[in-house]
C-alpha cells in the first residue's frame, strides 16, 4: 500500500495533482481542502489511499493525516464510495464532518452533492462512535455547541438572514470559542453577516 508521496509538484488542478516522484509522476485525486493547502511548484508531502477495483486502482491524495482518516471512515460505510468521500471532503473540512456525525447533524451530511437522507443517517449510525473514540471528540460539548448554533442560526434566520451564510458565520465564531453562549453568538453573527 502506497502510504504518502514526497516530490516536486508537477500539475495542480482542482481535482487532482501530479507529484514528480525521482523521475516517476504519480497522478493523486485530492478533494478541494487539499487543493487550497498546496503550494504552487514547490516539494510536497500528501499522504494517499489506494483504491483498487476491478476496472481502476486510483490513488487519492490528502493534506493531513486527520483528512486520510475521515476519508477512509467514509468508505467504510455502504453506499459511500471514494469519489462520495472526496465529494464531502471538498464541501466541508474533516473537522466540520467529524463534528456533523458527532452532533448527528443528518442536514449538514445530507447538503452535500449526491448524498440523500438515508445515506446521511447511514454514516452517521456508522461512524458517531468511530469518530467519538478515534478523534477523541466529548459528545456532551458537541451538543451543547450545536444546541447554541441551531437556537442562534433559528434567530438570525427570523431576522432575514440566509441559513447558509448565517451558518458560515456561526462555524468560524465556534472555531475561535467553542463555548461561545447564544447571546454572544447572535451579536457575533451580525456584526460579521
Amino acid at each position: 500500500m502506497i502510504t504518502q508521496i514526497k516530490g516536486k509538484l508537477v500539475e495542480k488542478n482542482p481535482t487532482y495533482v501530479v507529484v514528480d516522484c525521482s523521475g516517476v509522476g504519480y497522478l493523486l485525486h485530492i478533494s478541494l481542502n487539499t487543493y487550497s493547502a498546496l503550494p504552487a511548484n514547490e516539494n510536497v508531502l500528501l499522504y494517499s489511499h489506494l483504491s483498487i477495483r476491478e476496472d481502476a486502482h486510483t490513488l487519492y491524495g490528502f493534506i493531513s493525516k486527520t483528512e486520510r482518516e475521515v476519508f477512509r471512515l467514509l468508505t467504510s460505510v455502504s453506499g459511500v464510495g471514494p469519489s462520495t468521500a472526496r465529494t464531502m471532503l471538498s464541501s466541508m473540512t474533516s473537522e466540520e464532518i467529524q463534528q456533523a456525525i458527532a452532533s448527528e447533524n443528518v442536514k449538514l451530511i445530507q447538503s452535500v452533492k449526491g448524498i440523500g437522507a438515508k445515506t446521511a443517517q447511514r454514516v452517521i449510525v456508522d461512524l458517531k462512535d468511530k469518530i467519538l473514540k478515534t478523534f477523541d471528540i466529548d459528545e456532551v460539548s458537541v451538543n451543547q455547541n450545536n444546541t447554541n448554533k441551531e437556537e442562534a442560526l433559528s434567530a438570525l434566520e427570523v431576522l432575514g438572514f440566509v441559513r447558509k451564510q448565517a451558518d458560515k458565520v456561526l462555524t468560524n465564531i465556534l472555531k475561535e470559542d467553542p463555548s461561545t453562549n447564544v447571546e454572544t453568538l447572535i451579536k457575533q453573527a451580525l456584526k460579521n453577516l
